[in-house]
């Protein structure tokens, strides 16, 4: 399984490429089936990235819909939920697009299972980042989540970095038509090495898309 690497000089150029890659999946989806369905991970490194794909005129919107890869449990606006950051990331008009995690339910499981349903048959694209420790999504290392095939939505079952998480599973990112990755910054190398190996050692390690495209910086790639 190959993925294909990109290096980009920096984080800026990093985000504005993987943002065309996105924009050009969507407008051959829209041109193909009529509709865009993509699913955006959470962390600080897509925000540029998030800002860049508002502002591309190739980006059909009024066929999109933006679900979420993973999200924190936490209170509506908390900082630490990834859907604060996409509210501020995207215009009031592209607003509308989202597809949001509710994690605030009483019943996780039974959330996880409300999410899945209204999930697409199968995603156009998913973007992914990577974590120094090579988690992707909130499939993260030691977690039972990583087991999980049966669902495409599951919920973690520790504590990661404080919270517990609802994300998408392995068969979810494995059946997407398009996997984009972004990483950047120096803390990242070793798990991009691995990535690019396909060590499973590492969570992302596992993931087993057929068409996966990693755009990195040159901080992320030497």
């Amino acid at each position: 399984m190959a993925i294909e690497l990109e290096v980009a000089g920096d984080e800026r150029a990093a985000s504005r490429r993987a943002a065309e890659l996105i924009a050009a999946a969507a407008a051959e989806a829209a041109a193909e089936r009529g509709r865009f369905a993509f699913a955006m991970s959470g962390g600080r490194s897509p925000w540029a990235m998030l800002a860049i794909l508002g502002e591309l005129e190739e980006m059909p919107w009024d066929r999109a819909a933006l679900f979420q890869v993973d999200e924190r449990v936490a209170a509506p606006g908390d900082e630490a939920r990834n859907l604060t950051h996409l509210v501020l990331g995207l215009s009031m008009g592209h607003q509308a697009t989202l597809r949001p995690m509710p994690v605030t339910q009483r019943d996780l499981d039974a959330a996880a299972r409300d999410y899945e349903a209204g999930l697409p048959d199968r995603f156009d694209l998913v973007h992914l980042g990577l974590g120094p420790d090579g988690h992707t999504a909130s499939l993260v290392p030691g977690d039972p989540v990583l087991e999980v095939r049966d669902r495409r939505v599951a919920i973690t079952e520790t504590p990661y970095q404080g919270h517990r998480r609802m994300t998408l599973t392995y068969p979810a990112l494995d059946d997407a038509r398009r996997v984009v990755w972004l990483v950047t910054g120096p803390d990242k190398v070793e798990a991009l090495q691995k990535l690019l190996a396909g060590d499973e050692s590492i969570p992302a390690g596992r993931v087993r898309n057929e068409n996966m495209a990693v755009v990195a910086d040159e901080a992320a790639a030497r």
